[in-house]
């Protein structure tokens, strides 16, 4: 592990970072909560008594929430519907206190919108609003036209895919050569359903363990040992660096720019209440962290401190740079 000192300086230097820029999909996430007595005498399902009701800033756009609440600035570029849901993000964006210059509208598309229907146990059912075809080439010339805008202001892209349309191949392939071409670092959180070769020439990739697998597999590959298929990945792809996350058992990472070996480090995780958002969180404390000077392993430490604090908290939660500093000491012991 790292120092205190050194993660308390790899912290500290967020603030003093250029922005980064996160490009994809964005969302909503809304939840409705209550407490189940009954069963409906309409049919055999529960009667949610409702309590409470919250919306929350979700997909990309739940990732610059984590930075910002990392104290690292982020500007926001994706395509929100023309529609209710879309002026709902645009209000939670501008409460939390971030950008919405870098988002279009699109008439023709609904607001990814998830509601989760949950008691304090369990979830109950799950309500996704969203449009998934691919965004038109009109559409797609706005947005090109906002991220030149905004490239060289950032100090490093993230390209956050959830699968939910916004992502082409020459789209990805676009952000990739124009980021990489002024010398900014590319990180990709990937989908599953994405096609991997999308991602070729990136800096960084970061799945989770499904994920890399599926990757593998779409690569032509059956292998099912970790540390192989990271191989695989950073030499299919192009790729400089490599994180894949691997739950309870911790990340395990690749950095050619380094010894080309590949690494583990243990989940540092000591209650699991929730993992939703824990990906954001790992992403953007990683790229927060080698923007700021920290090597890829450093960045894990950061990133797997960070993730380990978010799964602790129920719903999509965030993690502050208190919380961090806060919590690292205990796992030095």
């Amino acid at each position: 592990m790292i120092s205190e000192q050194r993660f308390n300086e790899i912290l500290d230097n967020f603030e003093k970072i250029d922005p980064i820029l996160v490009v994809g999909d964005v969302g909503v996430d809304k939840y409705t909560y209550g407490e189940v007595n009954r069963i409906s005498p309409e049919a055999p399902v529960p009667i949610l008594e409702v309590s409470k009701e919250w919306t929350k800033l979700g997909l990309a756009a739940n990732v610059s929430d984590n930075l910002h609440s990392l104290k690292a600035k982020s500007t926001i570029c994706s395509v929100i519907g023309d529609d209710q849901n879309g002026n709902i993000l645009e209000d939670l964006l501008e409460e939390a206190g971030l950008k919405t210059w870098g988002l279009v509208r699109d008439k023709s598309r609904m607001t990814t919108f998830k509601e989760r229907v949950v008691t304090e146990t369990q979830q109950i059912c799950r309500v996704d609003y969203e449009t998934k075809e691919p965004i038109e080439t009109n559409i797609y010339e706005r947005v090109k036209d906002r991220f030149n805008e905004f490239k060289e202001a950032h100090s490093a892209l993230i390209l956050e895919d959830y699968g939910k349309g916004f992502f082409t191949k020459d789209m990805t392939e676009f952000f990739i050569k124009e980021a990489k071409s002024i010398g900014r670092m590319v990180a990709v959180d990937p989908s599953r359903t994405t096609p991997p070769s999308w991602y070729k020439g990136a800096t960084l990739l970061k799945p989770n363990k499904a994920e890399s697998l599926m990757m593998a597999q779409c690569l032509g590959s059956s292998e099912k040992d970790i540390e192989k298929v990271a191989m695989l990945l950073v030499d299919k792809l192009d790729l400089k660096k490599i994180i894949i996350t691997l739950g309870s058992e911790g990340m395990g990472m690749i950095d050619t720019e380094a010894d080309g070996k590949f690494h583990k480090i243990p989940t540092v995780a000591k209650e699991v209440f929730d993992v939703s958002g824990a990906g954001d969180t790992a992403i953007s404390a990683v790229v927060s962290a080698m923007v700021s000077s920290a090597t890829l392993e450093e960045a894990a430490w950061v990133g797997n401190c960070a993730s380990g604090v978010v799964v602790g908290k129920k719903g999509t939660a965030l993690a502050t740079q208190e919380e961090l500093k806060a919590s690292y000491p205990s796992l030095l012991k």
